[in-house]
């Protein structure tokens, strides 16, 4: 079970962190950042440890969080280095995280068990041991009544699991491992978890499951602020995945007001960006499936698209080439706009790696979390209650909103197609996680969905499980299909932006 939309001790450290790099951020004056220093103490107050065995790695790894909030890179245990080194550089808002996005601060690493078969306490010492006599390599033995599995000759095969009347044997994974459909994850030499970065896509799903919070990404909170303070308007792209997330005292009546106090000139949905997203891939698929493509998968989730082109090479593209919904809302922004800057905020950490993409950094400056957006609140201490009910301008259509939604993209396409080819068929599958987006493209791979629309998303649940959430899943996609619902306009192809698309896609 997912620890998502359990606010837990990670949760509130990760939001105190933000909270205080923005509060950092809104002050900063004339080069000084000698407050870094002081942060760890607010974060981590007292003499006395409450989380781990010192306060000292307490406020150790709050330091490193501060300084990937920032977008700095963790500096080496092995050397000395202030918290501050290099920090001047976050002053531009023009500077951008140096890769990898996703890292681990090795010493809040919890070196947990990985892909070990163990006998717990509940082992009664049965009679019967059925789990020695089914194992096929005889790796379980019996020592003071109790059952022991050899490791060097258990082979993971998991019958002893099953046949135990006591549920007394476990399969350990590390948590981080287990949520990676990338296989990312493995060990370095003091069995502390590692990335390897050549597999990882940045979905950010290892970073949501760690229960040590050891595993963080990047930010651009500091950056972000620095451009607010300027004389440069700042809007704010909000993803469809929005609805919800801030808790029931911050409606979507009251977020315009809310990004406003925040200092961005106003709020642009992404959904507007769907809605064109959707009309691309539409027509997309009715051009080329099945004459020049077997099958058609959609382009909105970076993680997924990824990893597709990655993996299943020679069929990369049939990928949509479709601009993501953030990149057409950035283009609109700018375009009605110029000279502005534009922050997406949104529930994904891939989608950060995919503005750090050199043909989009002109259409997106700055892309920050739920999470990271709520330490700004904090930061500024705005309180929900007082809020403004500002109309939202709402003129995105359902089916945009439902990106937010695992087969709400594929569903969306498929209203377009209906609507402007009444007697196509579009035959549609759904993927989410990117351990069943890997088997969905296997699929694909094989022929056995030739002439399909597939739609693959990296987080359970679609956007709404994605890294930078904060609300359980199934109650995020209540709120997407609330919204949804009330919208004006059902369908893509009613959308007002519609003639403008050509111009977007030059």
């Amino acid at each position: 079970m997912s620890m998502r939309g359990i606010y837990t001790s990670v949760n509130d450290i990760r939001k105190r962190v933000f909270a205080e790099v923005a509060r950092l951020s809104y002050n900063y004056k004339d080069g000084d950042l000698r407050e870094m220093e002081q942060i760890p103490y607010r974060v981590i107050p007292g003499e006395v440890s409450t989380y781990r065995e010192s306060i000292f790695l307490e406020r150790a790894i709050v330091k490193e969080r501060m300084r990937l909030a920032m977008g700095l890179p963790l500096r080496s245990t092995s050397e000395h280095a202030p918290v501050s080194t290099g920090a001047e550089e976050c002053v531009n808002p023009e500077k951008y995280y140096q890769p990898p996005l996703v890292n681990i601060i090795k010493f809040a690493c919890h070196s947990c068990p990985d892909n070990k078969v163990v006998v717990s306490d509940q082992c009664q010492g049965c009679l019967a041991h059925p789990c020695k006599e089914i194992c096929p390599t005889g790796a379980i033995s019996y020592r003071d009544h109790r059952a022991v599995v050899d490791q060097d000759k258990c082979i993971r095969c998991r019958r002893c699991i099953d046949v135990c009347q006591y549920h007394a044997i476990l399969h350990m994974e590390r948590p981080c491992a287990r949520a990676c459909g990338m296989n990312a994850i493995r060990s370095d030499e003091y069995g502390r978890a590692d990335i390897d970065q050549e597999k990882c896509v940045s979905c950010g799903m290892c970073l949501a499951n760690c229960p040590f919070g050891a595993i963080a990404d990047k930010a651009q909170i500091f950056q972000l602020i620095q451009a607010i303070r300027s004389e440069v308007p700042v809007y704010a792209a909000i993803a469809p995945a929005i609805a919800g997330q801030f808790g029931p005292k911050l409606p979507m009546s009251k977020v315009r007001d809310a990004f406003r106090r925040l200092g961005f000139r106003d709020i642009v949905q992404v959904a507007i960006g769907a809605d064109l997203c959707v009309m691309q891939e539409a027509e997309d698929f009715v051009k080329n499936v099945p004459e020049k493509l077997p099958f058609l998968g959609t382009s909105c989730c970076p993680a997924w698209s990824v990893m597709a082109k990655r993996e299943f090479p020679e069929q990369a593209e049939c990928i949509s080439m479709a601009l993501t919904p953030m990149v057409l809302t950035g283009r609109l922004i700018k375009k009605e706009h110029p000279g502005c800057k534009v922050a997406f905020i949104g529930p994904c950490a891939a989608k950060k790696l995919e503005a750090s993409r050199r043909t989009i950094r002109s259409d997106v400056d700055f892309v920050l979390t739920f999470e990271e957006v709520m330490g700004m609140f904090e930061a500024k201490e705005i309180d929900f209650d007082n809020l403004e009910e500002i109309p939202n301008n709402n003129v995105a259509s359902g089916d945009g909103w439902g990106f937010a939604v695992s087969g709400g993209v594929a569903e969306a396409v498929a209203a377009v197609i209906k609507q402007n080819y009444p007697d196509r068929e579009v035959p549609m599958e759904r993927a989410e996680t990117l351990t069943d987006c890997r088997k969905l493209m296997q699929l694909a791979k094989a022929g056995k969905r030739n002439g399909y629309l597939l739609e693959g998303m990296a987080c359970p649940g679609g956007c709404v499980g994605g890294a930078g959430t904060a609300q359980p899943i199934a109650k995020a996609a209540a709120a997407v299909t609330k919204v949804k619902r009330e919208s004006k306009k059902a369908h893509a192809f009613e959308s007002e932006y519609k003639s403008i698309l050509p111009s977007l896609e030059e």
